[in-house]
């Protein structure tokens, strides 16, 4: 079940995507795709996961370049973890994000 407004799309019940109206629609496709397997990766990991939620945004555009701005927080047990990070590449920048989650969450079940 997919929900879209002007500014955020729903993935789901918990899922929520901002921003990414400048991204394009084959990328766009991808992006829910590796984000969707991630979060059920979390949610394996994590008993009390209730969401994800990820934040883009356009810095230093130019004509031929652009930075991107990713915020992620995952929400469980009314906690939440939070992660930024600044990447020319899309999607090797939500790769990182979700490293250092996997990361974090690893240390939380070895605790």
């Amino acid at each position: 079940m997919e929900s879209q407004d002007s500014e955020s799309i729903n993935l789901g019940d918990n899922i929520q995507l901002s921003g990414f109206k400048i991204v394009s629609s084959e990328e766009l496709v991808v992006v829910k795709k590796l984000i969707g397997t991630q979060v059920r990766k979390f949610q394996d990991m994590l008993p009390g996961f209730e969401r994800f939620v990820v934040h883009l945004k356009p810095i230093h555009k130019t004509e031929k370049n652009m930075q991107y701005e990713i915020s992620a927080e995952l929400i469980h047990e009314g906690k939440v973890k939070n992660s930024k990070i600044v990447d020319r590449n899309l999607f090797m920048g939500l790769s990182t994000i979700f490293n250092k989650f996997e990361s974090m969450l690893q240390k939380k079940i070895k605790s």
